[in-house]
């Protein structure tokens, strides 16, 4: 019989079922899944790449433009030179063999590989490297492209291999004149081993390939001299017109472009590479920074795959608690038809006999007894199928402050998501803060980089102090100067120029901070003071200025350090006398160096 009050129980086929069908989904999702992550792996790898190609190939440029601005000063300044235009005016005169010697002491001091003179028709008269057996005196070299270009323009650049040391290099040209008659040319050697061995160390491949696609410059050697892509053949045929590149075949790279991505194939077999190209201030040429993608694609593969292990987990769990659900039921209807017998004989046997009324009501009670035991078994069964839960997470940190900026971010999406506006704001106001102060100096930097200097007009003096100090402020901290500034009046204004002002404040601040590298409890003091002209004093606690350079403090190539140009105090001195202004030496109150800025009050 069946008991009217009992609720119906479904058939163990139906369970089955049910377990077939989970199954199929938990698979069907987990095969979903592991395309996506695929996917998502690929794509997230590739800009991943690409956020490193860009970050590597700027950096690489700023540390190239560095390079080139340092050297490019150099031919200018040279073509002054009393001794250059001595020597050129003047053939066998003392001056040639007294110039060799200053040549050969300057490149030493700029790390330039030669600087040389030649005159009108080519020819070398003094060189840096007079006294080596690869010098240059004597040689001609009118057929140069460089030496034709500075003479009919004034100056010129190529990048070259050198035709005496056959070392490549980047020639800077600028022509001498003598009122509307030229005396010659001047050129400098720069040669970039120390810049491309930094380069080297970044891990990604750079080179810099000029106007005709040729690799001039690059962090692996054997790929000097080669074409970025292939060369038509009338470049090829000028290029070895003129002998840029000695006897190089100038091959093409084996490049294979593919959805963004450069497959190169090498001796050690194939690299993948994402490129970024920068723009650099070499004529016609282009920084190019190829970032091998293998490395970015595994981190994305590995974290696919800590994904695709957690949700495996939690889709095997599920499976298992229904497994383990149809397994109770199954025992559940078990019991169920075994109770139903008991109490089915029972019946009959009252039915046969009122005798048997107490054996009956016994059975009975046992029947119960084993019934309440049945369901307590049912009960441990249920207790041994706990469900473990694992959890994984993947954090990936980038550096600051846009690390700060995307946890601020991510935070105050849950924040609104709970209705809690607040939270969200502090994490909000926290990110305007950082975007602030990165604009900040961002923008201070891009001022101070531009190429043009702007005319001259009333400049903040609070304001040009203020940039000067994100510029230089943090090099200060990290030496452990004491900086103290005073300002009599924030809201005065002088007449310059704020980008040059601040270039004469950085300088002097460097100055002083490279002077107190082995002074115990540094210290500097900016004052500004005065009305009409303002005056802003400079000093240090360092150790001074030497007494045999003061007649020459403000020359050029005049310096106190082993390393340094000399150029920096001629070219601050130029500035203030440019804005109507002066700087001097002046007694320091802290027992070092001072320098005192006379600005006009606009």
């Amino acid at each position: 019989m069946s008991a009217t009050g009992d609720s119906p129980i479904s058939p163990p086929s139906r369970h089955r079922r049910r377990l077939l069908v989970a199954t199929i989904v938990g698979a069907a999702i987990l095969l979903i899944a592991a395309l996506g992550l695929a996917q998502w792996a690929t794509q997230h790898g590739r800009a991943q790449a690409d956020v490193e190609a860009r970050q590597n190939a700027r950096a690489h440029a700023s540390l190239l433009e560095s390079e080139l601005q340092k050297f490019r000063l150099l031919p200018r300044v040279l073509s002054e030179f009393p001794d250059v235009r001595l020597a050129l005016s003047r053939r066998g005169n003392p001056a040639v063999e007294r110039l060799d010697r200053e040549l050969a002491q300057l490149a030493e001091r700029t790390d330039a590989a030669v600087i040389y003179v030649i005159d009108t028709g080519g020819t070398t008269i003094a060189a840096s490297n007079w006294d080596k057996a690869t010098s240059f005196i004597g040689q001609n070299y009118r057929f140069r492209p460089y030496f034709r270009g500075a003479m009919a323009k004034g100056e010129a650049e190529l990048f070259a291999l050198g035709t005496v040391s056959g070392r490549p290099g980047l020639f800077l040209a600028r022509r001498v004149d003598d009122g509307d008659r030229p005396l010659g040319v001047i050129v400098v050697k720069v040669e970039f081993d120390k810049l491309e061995a930094k380069w080297a160390d970044s891990g990604a491949t750079t080179l810099v390939t000029d106007a005709a696609g040729i690799v001039i410059m690059t962090s692996a050697p054997a790929w000097r001299f080669r074409s970025y892509d292939a060369l038509p053949p009338a470049t090829r045929a000028r290029l070895k017109a003129t002998r840029s590149y000695g006897e190089a075949a100038l091959d093409p790279l084996a490049i294979r472009r593919s959805g963004g991505d450069l497959r190169i194939e090498q001796r050690d077999g194939a690299t993948i590479y994402r490129a970024f190209a920068e723009p650099v201030s070499l004529p016609g040429s282009q920084l190019r920074l190829l970032q091998p993608a293998q490395p970015a694609r595994d981190s994305a593969n590995a974290t696919a795959r800590v994904i695709f292990l957690v949700l495996l987990i939690l889709v095997g769990a599920a499976i298992v608690t229904l497994l383990r659900l149809v397994e109770r039921q199954a025992l559940r209807q078990a019991a169920h038809a075994a109770l139903e017998g008991e109490v089915a004989a029972r019946t009959r046997d009252l039915r046969n006999a009122n005798s048997e009324l107490k054996q009956a009501a016994e059975r009975q009670a046992e029947a119960d007894r084993r019934y309440r035991a049945a369901r307590e078994e049912l009960a441990q069964a249920s207790r041994l199928g706990s469900i473990g839960q694992i959890t994984a997470g993947v954090a990936h940190e980038i550096n600051q402050p846009i690390a700060a900026i995307r946890s601020f971010a991510e935070n105050s999406l849950r924040y609104l998501e709970r209705d809690q506006t607040a939270k969200a704001g502090d994490n909000l106001a926290a990110i305007v803060e950082l975007t602030e102060r990165i604009g900040a100096i961002t923008g201070e930097l891009r001022n101070f980089a531009r190429r043009a200097p702007a005319s001259l007009g009333p400049v903040p003096l609070q304001s040009a102090i203020d940039g000067t100090l994100l510029l230089v402020g943090d090099r200060l901290r990290a030496q452990g100067i004491a900086l103290d500034i005073q300002i009599n009046n924030p809201a005065a204004c002088v007449y310059a120029d704020r980008v040059r002002l601040e270039q004469v404040l950085v300088n002097l601040l460097q100055n002083a901070a490279d002077a107190l590298h082995a002074t115990p409890e540094p210290r500097v003091e900016l004052r500004a003071q005065g009305t009409d002209p303002q005056i802003i004093d400079i000093c240090d606690n360092g150790p001074g200025v030497p007494a045999d350079l003061l007649p020459q403090l403000f020359t050029p190539f005049v310096t106190g350090r082993p390393d340094g140009l000399g150029l920096g105090l001629a070219i601050a001195s130029d500035i203030m006398t440019e804005f109507g202004g002066s700087l001097t030496l002046i007694a320091s109150p802290l027992g070092g160096a001072g320098f005192r800025l006379t600005l006009r009050t606009a």
